[in-house]
């Protein structure tokens, strides 16, 4: 059954979901900070609004792809008015990854306005969010879900439903972003080192992947770092990000985490280089006496 649905946020996921949404037969209202995208997305057959509290008004759905926890909170509660904007019992899809906590703080807030929450970070990158295969992991109540229908299905292949109150969701893309990060982080390692003991690159990658030792974030991302492209799918600054919550969350539960926090170091250190819109595979620039392979002349 074909829905109405908004979504806030047409970066590298958002738009891809926007554009499942809209492939599915729903009907989709667009915003973003850059009025050239929704204008875009509209140009396709979805609908522009001028502002975010607009979209939420016209919409008994909210699908919020935006960056992080502050945006989010400014997004429902601050200057973009979504929260006051919405109707009653209306539901919020919230797909950042933040403190668990603090989507947890949502829900609350949310509920005592009459409106529904889902918890339902998400993970895939821009090439599954725009076929509609990315995995979604979610918890809230029994009527977000209701309400949320056959949305999720047509912008996830996977959609993992983790409890009935939010919070599940969040802790689950932590434990998923840590292992990312470590495993980006240990891939440009492992790169690095083939580069400096002067073995062939591409050859070192085609060993590797159909090899024990390989990894999804090592087939994806050391393809970057051989393509010599660092166009951010994923910044480097994502990874600070997150795998500063990652630390944060376990610290409160005096939990060690050693990889973690060695991975954190080297994206840190790769962002006060200088790296830090740049591609997260950037992180291999932090890795002294190494010539890495150059941008071909002519590509993308």
């Amino acid at each position: 059954m074909a829905q109405t649905v908004g979504v806030i946020g047409l970066g590298a996921m958002g738009g891809g979901m926007a554009r499942s949404l809209r492939r599915a037969g729903h009907a989709v209202n667009v915003f973003d900070m850059r009025p050239e995208a929704a204008a875009a997305f509209a140009a396709e057959g979805g609908t522009a609004c001028a502002s975010a509290a607009q979209l939420a008004a016209a919409s008994p759905v909210v699908v919020s792809v935006v960056v992080n926890a502050a945006q989010t909170e400014d997004l429902l509660f601050g200057s973009g008015g979504v929260a006051a904007a919405m109707q009653p019992g209306s539901l919020f899809v919230m797909c950042s990854t933040v403190d668990p906590n603090v989507s947890i703080a949502f829900e609350a807030r949310l509920e005592a306005l009459g409106l529904l929450y889902l918890d339902a970070p998400i993970s895939g990158g821009a090439a599954k969010a725009a076929s509609g295969q990315m995995t979604m992991m979610t918890a809230g109540r029994p009527a977000a879900y209701a309400k949320a229908g056959p949305l999720l299905d047509a912008m996830a292949a996977k959609v993992y439903r983790l409890g009935d109150r939010a919070g599940a969701g969040s802790k689950v893309k932590i434990i998923n972003q840590l292992l990312a990060g470590v495993h980006i982080a240990a891939a440009a390692e492992a790169m690095a080192l083939g580069l400096r003991e002067g073995v062939d690159a591409a050859a070192l990658y085609e060993v590797i992947t159909n090899s024990a030792g390989n990894s999804w974030m090592f087939e994806n991302r050391m393809a970057h770092v051989l393509a010599g492209d660092y166009t951010p799918l994923s910044a480097v600054d994502i990874f600070v990000k997150d795998l500063g919550l990652v630390l944060d969350t376990a610290r409160a539960s005096k939990f060690p985490l050693p990889l973690a926090s060695t991975a954190h170091q080297m994206f840190m250190q790769a962002s006060t280089a200088g790296f830090a819109k740049e591609d997260d595979s950037a992180v291999i620039k932090i890795f002294p006496g190494i010539t890495l392979p150059e941008k071909k002349q002519g590509s993308s």
